[in-house]
């Protein structure tokens, strides 16, 4: 119950509330208007209690000189200023720090909706085979060597290896890759992927909490846990601020008997301006980022992206726009066109549903060449399709579907095949009549700005490294082009975090950006992680700290002096707060201020603080 009623009183609602009451209580009286109560009262019972329960909690639960904190403080000059009389004084440093934890709470909380959303991906039912007879079960009761049977369109439950038949799975939640990729008898198939084509039985390997899906969630939870929220720099100064400011109260109470001058030095030196520096920093220089397309969770993320020195990449959807588009038509043959093998190909793939057939017939519709309607059509799940054009006989697929069919590749056809890999494209043969008569090749697009944005970012004197979960030579290839030297490929998720740790064990503080499902570990486990945004999935937008909505890496650059201006920033503030609360020391000391008018000279110094930081909202970096 005491909790619920702190939690109400911290609120914004509240303490808007408290802040009318107190300007009621400076403005009333110069007015000539008299009330039974001071409505400063109502600022004390809102703002500071929350300051008094916080108080004491740390008292009670903190270890060693934790235990001392500006509440501590700000709780002594509030119960002071009371004892004196002087309830505005009390109410204006109790508002003050309210103000400034609704700030920072506001700059600080992260989203944890990322979370949630991963672990609705877990498959909930698995289709088990008893001696020839198929039951829908809970997931959670398949055990390790069950039989399990996926249909196309369905999510594997759990990890396992395909026991028969061919197929092609969707396996982007884990990887990143771009395209489903195929699985015969005995390759390892993951739980949470999803079974696009032929159906499979597979046997259970790795179930519940072992299965690749839940470590992926459990990895999230760990990284999350394991960055805890920046200590506040008020309570990292509380623990001489408090002892400090006693003394010298006591000193000046002694010393000149005067108990109002003792209640001024407690209500100046409370450090509310230090506590205003940081998070009204981080508001300015959120919202200037917010103007230019970059989404910032915390000020945590702006203080460490100053200090990081290796940027890692994924590959998909990151430095390459993550969709597929034909690259290349090769003829093999010279009397046929390759206008006419792309129509040839578009037809026969008209009714597929693979991804490399889709992207063929929609590059034929952009190209203007017609396409004809196949009479006879079959797939074979992972390999290729075969329709019949006419009175043409037509095959699309793999050099092994080819092999299959009877058609063979000649040494030509193979240097061009392998030219083609080497550029990390997929090439689909196109055979007529029992003749390989041409290649196409798909591939993704890199972004025109990357190799622009590695150079900017080796002139800051940082690294880039691309870390994928796609081939190796598809990798080094867009590395290559991008500039990048440092490639890691064909990782999975744990992978990619083992990579992230090892970097930063060489002393390097590194940033992630990514955009998958598969990147959210990667992107917690970094010192700083960025997403792309308006693409990205919800998980991976959710566990980054940036969000870029264009998803335009050329900001980066942009992030880096944002941060180093901010750091700046909250350093001068504080410094300035520093200054202003010591001469008003001074002149309470000297009995130049008494509470009221020290509380003005305090709240002034807090608004310097603002002030200052409003000033980086409208500051060029770009």
């Amino acid at each position: 119950m005491l909790k619920k009623v702190n939690e109400f009183l911290c609120g914004l609602p509240a303490t808007l509330v408290a802040g009318v009451f107190l300007l009621l209580s400076l403005f009333l009286p110069k007015a000539g208007v008299k009330l039974p109560v001071d409505p400063a009262w109502v600022t004390v019972i809102i703002s500071g209690l929350p300051l008094l329960y916080l108080a004491v909690w740390r008292i009670i639960y903190n270890p060693g000189i934790s235990k001392i904190s500006s509440a501590l403080l700000i709780t002594v000059a509030m119960i002071a200023a009371i004892l004196i009389g002087d309830l505005f004084a009390a109410g204006e440093v109790a508002f003050i720090m309210a103000i400034g934890a609704i700030l920072e709470d506001m700059t600080t909380n992260r989203a944890k909706k990322g979370l949630k959303k991963l672990i609705a991906l877990t498959p909930v039912k698995g289709r088990r085979v008893t001696d020839g007879r198929e039951e829908i079960i809970d997931a959670e009761n398949i055990k390790e060597g069950d039989i399990l049977r996926i249909l196309p369109g369905e999510a594997i439950p759990v990890d396992g290896t395909v026991l028969n038949g061919e197929t092609s799975v969707d396996q982007s939640i884990m990887t990143g890759e771009s395209l489903p990729v195929d699985k015969i008898a005995g390759d390892d198939v993951y739980c949470g992927t999803i079974n696009r084509f032929g159906a499979i039985d597979i046997t259970a390997t790795k179930v519940g909490n072992d299965s690749s899906l839940q470590k992926l969630i459990r990895m999230v939870k760990d990284a999350e846990e394991r960055k805890a929220p920046m200590a506040r720099i008020a309570d990292r100064a509380a623990s001489w601020l408090v002892p400090l400011a006693l003394l010298i109260a006591l000193i000046t109470g002694a010393v000149t008997k005067d108990i109002v001058r003792a209640v001024t030095v407690l209500v100046v030196f409370c450090p509310c301006a230090l506590v205003l520096a940081t998070p009204t920093a981080i508001m300015a220089a959120i919202g200037q980022a917010t103007k230019h397309g970059v989404i910032i969770k915390s000020g945590e993320a702006l203080e460490r992206m100053g200090k990081v020195d290796t940027i890692a990449f994924d590959k998909t959807g990151t430095l390459t726009y993550g969709k597929l588009e034909v690259s290349d038509v090769i003829s093999f043959d010279k009397s046929v066109s390759q206008d006419c093998i792309l129509k040839l190909a578009a037809s026969a793939e008209a009714k597929s549903e693979h991804p490399l057939g889709k992207a063929i017939t929609n590059h034929a519709a952009e190209k203007g060449v017609s396409t004809e309607e196949s009479t006879e059509f079959s797939m074979s799940a992972g390999k290729g399709i075969r329709a019949l054009i006419g009175s043409r006989e037509v095959f699309c697929g793999s050099e092994k579907y080819m092999k299959d069919n009877g058609i063979g590749t000649n040494e030509p056809i193979n240097t061009e095949l392998e030219r083609l890999r080497e550029q990390g494209k997929a090439s689909v043969l196109v055979a007529c009549d029992g003749s390989c008569i041409g290649v196409i090749a798909l591939s993704d697009r890199i972004r025109p700005e990357a190799s622009d944005i590695i150079s900017a970012i080796k002139e800051m004197h940082s690294q880039a490294v691309l870390l994928t979960g796609d081939n190796r030579k598809t990798a080094e290839y867009f590395a290559k082009k991008a500039g990048i030297k440092e490639v890691y490929a064909e990782l999975m998720p744990e992978e990619k975090v083992e990579k992230i740790s090892q970097i930063q064990s060489e002393n390097r503080n590194v940033c992630m950006i990514g955009d998958g499902v598969n990147d959210a570990p990667a992107l917690k486990t970094a010192d700083v992680g960025v997403a792309m945004g308006s693409m990205g999935s919800d998980i991976a937008v959710e566990a980054a700290d940036i969000a870029l909505v264009g998803d335009d890496i050329t900001k980066i650059p942009y992030l880096k002096r944002l941060s180093n201006a901010t750091v700046r920033t909250i350093k001068a503030s504080i410094t300035l707060s520093m200054c202003i609360n010591f001469v008003a020391v001074a002149l309470s000391v000297a009995g130049i201020l008494n509470p009221t008018t020290g509380a003005l000279v305090h709240n002034a110094g807090s608004c310097f603080v603002v002030l200052i930081a409003a000033l980086l909202y409208d500051r060029k970096f770009i």
